[in-house]
């Protein structure tokens, strides 16, 4: 029996989700979406497609990001540290990110702080959660 249990820990940790790894990862794509897709994809037009300026793909992308990115930023803030600056910068990143949809004409200027915000605070969570050591109330299964 014990064994069983053994074996049902090991495989519980082999698939373990660190959601800020994702969350990073996801903001990175994002990142990467936006500077490189354009120069990679100007023949898409002349193909007749065009994704490039593509108002839903770009929004999807937005909410996608947000809603990974704040699911991992609740669970270091409910589970870890009780610290509310990595969702305040992220919170901040993902509104840039809106302003850039808005504001079109000056997308780098909202671009470059978006993402370095975001970043940052998956980071900062990554920190915090580290240095906390322990999950608060013993739910986390992280040991």
């Amino acid at each position: 029996m014990l064994q069983k249990v053994y074996f049902c820990r090991s495989i519980d940790r082999m698939f373990r989700i660190n959601y800020d790894a994702l969350g990073i990862a996801a903001s990175l794509a994002c990142a990467i979406h936006c500077a490189i897709l354009p120069l990679l994809l100007t023949s898409l037009p002349v193909l007749g497609t065009n994704i490039i300026d593509n108002i839903g793909f770009e929004f999807g992308m937005i909410v996608l990001a947000m809603i990974i990115g704040f699911y991992s930023l609740w669970h270091g803030y409910r589970q870890h540290h009780r610290s509310l600056l990595p969702s305040l910068m992220f919170g901040l990143g993902i509104i840039l990110l809106f302003l850039k949809q808005a504001f079109h004409a000056y997308q780098l200027f909202f671009l470059v702080p978006a993402v370095s915000l975001i970043v940052a605070a998956h980071l900062i969570n990554y920190r915090h959660c580290r240095k906390a050591g322990q999950c608060a109330g013993g739910s986390c299964k992280h040991s």
